[in-house]
């Protein structure tokens, strides 16, 4: 009971995890790279785990609609959503595109429902919203009487107008943020699509899993492979276009690089996005996505203890609001 929330629950941890990883790492070597190497090494992750469980280590019994539908959301949730979330970072800061991911989890719910038929009891809408609100108060900042936004720069060096209001917010960084929030929900249902097809072929298939495996533990698993596979092409692709090769040559020689790198793979595409699509297998995409867009609320903890950021009464609000939202899901 509530399998599916609980696992949301982890991935959100997880994902905590990750992005404070990944914000060290890819301040070091910046965030094409860094996302290139992340996709290797996940699939190097993943492939040992697929051949523990299975002995081979690529998905077995993979079709070509299961590929269609997880490279589908490999593209859509990795490659442009990445894409749309780092533009709109350099647009109008992270604090206004984490803010606009919120729409993530309402996306997810309209497109699991047009593409999965799921529907969610007004309860669950009623949780989803308040989460929302508590995460959007967590993560909003208030202008200050700084010209600049908390000293963030632009690539050449300029400064970032600070933004507090939405009068005078660039308008393709809303739309920038607006695309990443959509590319994280509708990534998500188009894993479950992808996911479901694979759970059934597998069930109508006579495979055996070795060492005690069975389908909804290592499928999900398997699944990350195939849209990690399509992230890898992309960001290559994308890397070599800004001509940022040298970058990921210098984190492969780094050692602190490596390891920071490291753990951003293991608990982001390897157990978190593993285990976001195991929890579809559960409950339906728009609670999964709710629980687990908690990520900035549950970072600022950490980043208070390890980064010594600021925390306000109105985050600390915020994230209250938002676990009991979250805890409307389990009622």
């Amino acid at each position: 009971m509530y399998k599916g929330e609980i696992i949301s629950l982890v991935v959100a941890i997880s994902w905590t995890i990750c992005a404070m990883f990944a914000e060290v790492a890819s301040k070091r070597i910046g965030s094409l790279p860094f996302n290139m190497l992340r996709m290797m090494f996940s699939i190097v992750f993943l492939c040992g785990i697929m051949w523990w469980w299975t002995g081979m280590p690529f998905p077995v019994g993979a079709d070509s609609d299961t590929w269609l539908w997880l490279s589908l959301s490999g593209l859509v949730g990795y490659v442009l959503g990445d894409f749309c979330l780092f533009n709109s970072y350099i647009l109008i800061g992270s604090r206004y595109g984490q803010l606009l991911m919120t729409l993530a989890p309402p996306a997810a719910a309209v497109f699991g429902w047009f593409l999965l038929g799921q529907s969610m009891s007004w309860l669950a809408i009623v949780g989803m919203l308040v989460t929302m609100l508590g995460i959007g108060m967590a993560i909003y900042k208030t202008p200050s009487n700084s010209p600049t936004r908390g000293g963030q720069n632009r690539p050449d060096g300029s400064a970032l107008p600070h933004v507090g209001k939405l009068e005078g917010v660039n308008t393709r960084g809303i739309l920038f943020g607006i695309g990443a929030a959509m590319g994280q929900g509708i990534g998500l249902v188009l894993s479950a699509k992808g996911l479901l097809h694979y759970e059934e072929i597998i069930n109508n298939s006579d495979i055996v899993f070795r060492n005690g495996g069975t389908e909804s533990l290592v499928l999900p698993f398997m699944a990350t492979f195939m849209r990690a596979v399509t992230g890898l092409i992309g960001f290559s692709i994308w890397t070599s276009a800004k001509g940022e090769l040298g970058k990921l040559k210098e984190g492969l020689c780094n050692l602190r690089t490596m390891l920071f790198a490291l753990g951003a793979v293991i608990t982001g595409p390897v157990v978190g996005v593993s285990l976001s699509l195991m929890a579809t297998l559960y409950t339906s995409t728009g609670i999964a996505q709710t629980i687990m867009a908690t990520t900035p609320v549950m970072i600022l903890l950490p980043t208070f203890l390890f980064f010594h950021q600021k925390v306000t009464w109105r985050e600390i609000a915020g994230a209250v609001i938002s676990v009991c939202g979250v805890s409307l899901f389990f009622v």
